[in-house]
């Protein structure tokens, strides 16, 4: 009976270490990422980066579930905006690259006062940029939306919800690098938490604007894109009383409130590479947007909920990725350029596991993920198949993504903008366009050159990145 009574609620000691070092990444802690035991590294960075992610993606995929009852050209809509804003998550995501590698260097290098300056002034860059947008958004939204070929619905309706996204833009982006600035100095709880509070809003909000509710009136498509400014723009507000407060490896000043031309001019600099990276990606997928618009309303809207679906199932991933680049900056800060190159191999591989699991998902269960969103049989069989072409080597990307963020992590941006250019530009947007147009493929011919180049890339990536230059770079 006794010895009944102690096996009933022994815990063994490795499950109490992996509770506690849950607990611990998801609060947050002040350990020295260049010192301590790598796997547990890499834990305490991911956990925080999945999570966080995985909440930006459930967001974007309750987003389109709701939008998705209003009809095809609601979410074609909310397709061909996103073209135009994924040309600023380019830039915002460029920008953070540049502000996670610096800001990672000189923690690594014990150096937190210029690490907060580097905060301050990324944060001014941000601002800076997001008001070019803003008032393209604000006043040319219809001719936007007729640019990319949107239907009489989108340019009558849905033209608000254009206006609403890039006219409130400054919060998104400010979002991006201010989660970069704590990515980059090893808080990443403190960007999991932020970002939950602001997605988690959104995700409330969004049925209540969209279909209203009591005396709440309903809004319709331009009630998404309100949820989305409000929830954002409430997160900013929390991050920027972090930042000032003071995170656990991180804090800036009001002292600090100024304008510094050496500072910026080297996150100009460092940052350019990334912008360029993710330029090149997404106007190739403003092209692919456009090319399937002419297709039809069904093709873009299929395409957008399978992206989204891709997105979502990414997110692990991805925050993997992103424990990458700060460990590679980190401990090249701290000198240990070898602790860097193990972090990526370990991350690689984790990444490809995961994502092979994802492929048997798409391969089999492809239409019932697409029949969450839609019951439009043709959006279904179309976002079903590229589901379908992706799950033959989507364990490729992962690879793919920890690579790049190696790169980045490092400070060499520019070496995966020149990958992207050839692989995005001069192969996939001439292949879809032979295999869509001129072979007469439609929409089949854009996935499957979509599949052949980001194949491509991923496996050129992997090898540039084994032959180990980045680690000489200097930021």
């Amino acid at each position: 009976m006794k010895g009944q009574s102690n096996n009933s609620v022994e815990v063994s000691p490795r499950k109490r270490s992996i509770w506690r070092g849950l607990k611990a990444a998801i609060k947050g802690t002040t350990v020295d990422y260049t010192k301590i035991d790598l796997k547990k590294a890499i834990f305490l960075l991911a956990v925080p980066m999945i999570l966080e992610l995985i909440m930006e993606s459930a967001f974007a995929v309750v987003d389109i579930y709701y939008v998705g009852k209003l009809g095809a050209s609601a979410v074609a809509t909310v397709g061909l905006t996103e073209t135009y804003m994924f040309l600023l998550y380019s830039i915002a995501m460029g920008l953070a690259t540049g502000v996670t590698a610096i800001i990672a260097r000189r923690i690594g290098e014990k150096r937190g006062e210029d690490a907060s300056k580097v905060a301050i002034q990324s944060i001014i860059i941000a601002i800076l940029t997001s008001i070019p947008f803003a008032v393209c958004g604000i006043f040319f939204a219809k001719d936007m939306l007729a640019l990319m070929g949107g239907d009489a619905w989108s340019l009558e309706h849905g033209y608000r919800y254009t206006q609403w996204m890039l006219g409130g833009n400054m919060v998104i982006v400010l979002l991006f690098i201010i989660n970069a600035v704590f990515r980059g100095a090893g808080d990443a709880a403190i960007a999991m938490k932020v970002l939950w509070v602001a997605n988690g809003l959104n995700i409330l909000l969004d049925p209540l604007l969209i279909f209203g509710w009591g005396p709440v009136p309903a809004m319709g498509i331009e009630g998404a894109a309100i949820a989305t400014t409000i929830g954002r723009g409430i997160g900013v507000v929390i991050q920027l009383w972090i930042l000032f407060k003071g995170g656990k490896h991180i804090k800036a000043s009001l002292a600090q409130l100024y304008i510094d031309g050496k500072t910026m001019m080297n996150i100009v600099k460092t940052s350019l590479g990334g912008v360029g990276q993710m330029i090149v990606a997404m106007t190739s997928w403003i092209f692919i947007m456009r090319i399937l618009a002419d297709i039809g309303s069904d093709a873009v809207a299929g395409s957008t909920i399978a992206l989204r679906i891709m997105m979502f199932t990414l997110m692990p991933a991805w925050g993997l990725s992103n424990a990458a680049a700060t460990l590679v900056g980190q401990n090249l800060g701290a000198g240990h350029p070898e602790r860097a190159e193990s972090s990526v191999w370990k991350i690689g591989m984790y990444n490809m596991f995961f994502l092979i699991v994802v492929s048997i998902v798409y391969f089999f269960f492809n239409h019932a993920l697409m029949e969450i969103f839609t019951d439009n049989p043709n959006v279904i069989a179309i976002g079903g198949k590229w589901l379908k072409i992706l799950s033959y080597s989507y364990f490729v990307y992962g690879w793919w993504m920890v690579s790049v963020q190696a790169f980045n992590g490092s400070g060499d941006t520019r070496t995966p903008t020149k990958i992207n250019l050839v692989f995005f530009w001069l192969i996939q947007i001439p292949l879809c366009y032979f295999l869509a147009v001129m072979q007469d493929w439609g929409y089949s011919g854009v996935f499957w050159a979509v599949f052949v180049s980001e194949t491509g890339v991923g496996l050129f990536t992997l090898w540039l990145f084994n032959k180990g230059k980045w680690k000489t770079v200097q930021v």
